[in-house]
């Protein structure tokens, strides 16, 4: 969404902070030998504490407050009571939520416990390639630029990127204009980030697959090569400098 207002950004404000923060406690209350529909329930209870209801589930009616990702799902994990936690499990949440007609989006992956699969270097890829094209970022870049800076810094590290999956507008809906804010450079795509523009820029960094695709849930999504996939999120509000990362509170690089 543009930006017009201090009532506007305000709003934006709050429910960055309240995903921000929901995401962050729920990391740290995964625990091994906990399901991923107890872990859900968790995070449910505080985003209604804010008064905020999940935006996967207002949207698209998914079964759950949050997205939980574990080991091969790439994303739109479902929370379920039969997927235990376990040492070493890699451990995607995406938290996105309305709260007074405004919607904020972010999400993260981590290793649960000791990397006992060697995890760690997947999930540090995506966290600081989201940082560095967070960075790129100010009115008048061209979305494709940061899609070709996600791919080249994935590639000098080994990894691949998802090229359907995608950041997006965020702000009056889930899902705004920018739609597709790839991890790789389409050439025709002129469009420029605009300033005072709210949007989620997500990484979705890969060891061997290119392609998200949908499980028979009509949710789930795995890559099409197997392998493992790590995806970074964060909230930001477009400026002629440096954004500002509406989610700060998730503390995603603390």
């Amino acid at each position: 969404m543009s930006i017009t207002t201090e009532s506007e950004l305000l709003g934006m404000i709050k429910v960055s902070e309240v995903v921000g923060t929901t995401l962050k406690l729920m990391k740290a209350y995964a625990k091994i030998g906990m399901s991923t529909k107890e872990l859900d329930a968790y995070g449910g209870e505080i985003l209604k504490s804010y008064g905020a209801k999940s935006a996967p589930y207002e949207t698209y009616g998914f079964p759950g407050y949050a997205c939980i990702s574990v080991n091969k799902e790439a994303a739109h994990g479902i929370p379920s009571k039969n997927k235990i936690l376990k040492e070493g499990d890699l451990i995607n949440i995406d938290v996105s939520a309305e709260l007074n007609g405004f919607w904020s989006d972010n999400g993260g992956s981590f290793v649960l416990g000791e990397d006992i699969h060697n995890h760690q270097p997947l999930v540090d890829a995506s966290k600081n390639i989201l940082k560095k094209a967070i960075t790129n970022i100010k009115g008048g870049v061209k979305i494709a630029d940061i899609g070709h800076l996600i791919e080249s810094e994935a590639k000098k590290s080994g990894f691949k990127v998802i090229k359907n999956l995608a950041g997006h507008g965020v702000g009056r809906s889930l899902h705004e204009e920018p739609e597709n804010i790839l991890n790789y450079r389409v050439r025709t795509n002129r469009e420029r980030f605009k300033k005072n523009t709210t949007v989620a820029i997500e990484t979705f960094i890969s060891t061997k697959s290119t392609v998200a695709v949908e499980l028979q849930d009509g949710w789930t999504l795995v890559g099409n090569k197997g392998g493992y996939v790590t995806q970074h999120e964060q909230t930001i509000l477009i400026t002629d400098n440096t954004p500002i990362i509406l989610t700060e509170s998730n503390g995603m690089w603390n």
